[in-house]
């Protein structure tokens, strides 16, 4: 069988899978549905006709998030994740031969997508503060004009977010800049105003799986509404499940209270787990605004990673990425789990400077 050139030189995406007692590695919720509201999902799940595809354009979905997010339906477009949604984004801005921009380290989909449909990308690292370089991004801006920029905000693997003031005088420099906004729900920043003004150049980027519902692979894309027509023509139909519509809305309009309480429960958590890093001698933490860390440690952080595994914790490894020597990212877990976590890791830290 023979692949393009270019599939051939792809690395699929990986994820951390290693089994542990306390996992903090996919930057997910860690509080389950409560089971009353999984007892109503299950009463809306025994109504799908299983034999029947789903509503294509998930009408009521989007009703839902429209009115919860204070935009128009027709400003939403759905995806099976936001993965889907940054393929299609990849597909239809620009022409083929024009470029995309992004920083890094970051989400690593938006090179996957430009190197599957191959276009030209154009990677700028971030500068010693872990924010936007804009002198080297406006260097390529204006040498090769990539039409999509890709900002991760906040970014991912580093939870900060960029300078807004960088960002306006780029974002003029590009057909359009894409905010990522998987980590909206604990940053409370956003672009989504300007991504429904027909005379801005940005389009936003949502995510339900870090509220609770990773399980789902429900994404949105926010625009106006000729950009989110134009996006539709290259939709797959029916790629938002006919259950996953359903436990979504039925999570959005009677679990909402409990979606808020937990969102508020890690950002709580953030701060104390923060606090708690920055006591430990050696550690430097890094500012987030996500429901993650990134935390650079004194000792070899391939090592700090594997014997806190052998402990039953697993956490991200990112040391690997440009400008991260040393770095490894946890997300925000439950009180106990985070506590269990902070005491490996100064079990670790003690066991190594032995």
């Amino acid at each position: 069988m023979v692949f393009a050139k270019r599939i051939n030189h792809l690395k699929a995406y990986k994820t951390e899978t290693s089994p542990a007692k306390v996992k903090l590695s996919s930057n997910e919720l860690p509080y389950d549905l409560p089971e009353e509201l999984k007892a109503k999902i299950q009463e809306e799940l025994k109504k799908i006709p299983f034999n029947r595809y789903p509503d294509p354009y998930a009408t009521e979905l989007r009703e839902i998030l429209a009115d919860l997010w204070r935009v128009k339906e027709n400003n939403i477009v759905l995806g099976n994740g936001s993965d889907e949604l940054i393929l299609y984004l990849t597909l239809a801005v620009g022409e083929p031969y024009e470029g995309v921009v992004y920083p890094v380290p970051t989400f690593p989909m938006y090179r996957v997508s430009a190197d599957t449909v191959g276009r030209p990308v154009y990677e700028v690292p971030l500068d010693k503060n872990l924010d936007i370089d804009e002198s080297r991004f406006a260097e390529i801006l204006e040498n090769y004009s990539p039409a999509l920029m890709f900002i991760s905000y906040p970014n991912n693997p580093t939870g900060n977010l960029f300078s807004r003031e960088k960002l306006e005088r780029l974002r003029k420099k590009v057909q359009l800049m894409v905010s990522d906004e998987a980590y909206y729900d604990f940053s409370g920043e956003t672009y989504i105003n300007e991504a429904v003004n027909p005379s801005e150049n940005v389009t936003v980027l949502r995510t339900l799986s870090k509220i609770g519902l990773a399980s789902l692979r429900v994404g949105a894309l926010i625009g106006d509404e000729t950009f989110i027509r134009e996006i539709f023509k290259v939709k797959l139909p029916f790629n938002v499940t006919y259950p996953s519509q359903v436990i979504a809305k039925v999570v959005l309009t009677k679990g909402l209270n409990f979606i808020r309480w937990a969102v508020n429960r890690v950002i709580s958590e953030r701060e104390r787990l923060s606090k708690e890093l920055q006591k430990m001698e050696g550690i430097k933490v890094f500012p987030s605004k996500a429901n993650f860390f990134l935390f650079r440690t004194p000792f070899e952080a391939n090592l700090v990673h594997r014997k806190l595994l052998e402990k039953g914790v697993l956490i991200r490894n990112v040391s690997y990425l440009p400008g991260l020597e040393g770095c490894l990212r946890v997300n925000v877990g439950k009180p106990e789990e985070n506590d269990i976590f902070l005491e490996k890791l100064q079990e670790v830290l003690k066991e190594l400077s032995l």
